[in-house]
């Protein structure tokens, strides 16, 4: 099923930037992706990581989860917890469940993420500016730095933001965390 989903993130992906009537290098240059990685990516030669996806999301002005709504065929209006999409990155073992998969006439989602322990997660712009953000901390602890100012979380403390710089998510090197996001 990743590899699936893989193939259909790499479609989507190809066909935004032709609707956009960009080149390759006119991607590389708007979201500071290498030519060489956005080609493997469309042709799903290899699997997309957080960051290049928080990346290209940012350069085409939609948050991860609605790139992954693009990719999904159809929206229920339940959706039960084993059918909730699941994508893991393979490079920072960030895992990022889809609670509630975005819809075109709804404006809000929530996203868990597990994060392991000593890991880093950044974005250097948000995929569109303004985003409201509602970070609750389920388990473990998270550093949250926002535009340069840095927020300790643990669990039970929810940190209410609004998106408009880079953004990083962070956790010590002896505990992870597991978290929601409400994007409205």
């Amino acid at each position: 099923m990743e590899n699936n989903l893989d193939h259909r993130i790499a479609d989507r992906l190809r066909a935004m930037r032709l609707e956009r009537n960009w080149s390759l290098d006119r991607l590389a240059s708007e979201s500071g992706v290498s030519r060489a990685t956005l080609s493997r990516l469309e042709n799903a030669e290899i699997s997309p990581t957080a960051a290049v996806l928080g990346k290209l999301c940012g350069s085409y002005g939609i948050t991860l989860s609605r790139l992954l709504y693009l990719a999904e065929e159809t929206f229920p209006a339940l959706v039960a917890a084993s059918d909730q999409k699941i994508w893991d990155d393979p490079e920072t073992g960030f895992r990022r469940r889809v609670v509630s998969p975005p819809a075109q006439s709804l404006s809000g989602e929530a996203i868990e993420g597990t994060l392991p322990a000593g890991s880093r997660l950044a974005y250097d712009v948000p995929p569109r500016p303004g985003l409201e953000h509602h970070l609750i901390v389920l388990e473990g602890k998270l550093s949250m730095e926002i535009e340069g100012e840095r927020h300790d979380l643990t669990a039970g403390d929810c940190l209410r933001y609004q998106l408009r710089g880079p953004n990083v998510f962070s956790t010590a090197e002896d505990t992870g965390a597991r978290y929601l996001v409400f994007i409205v």
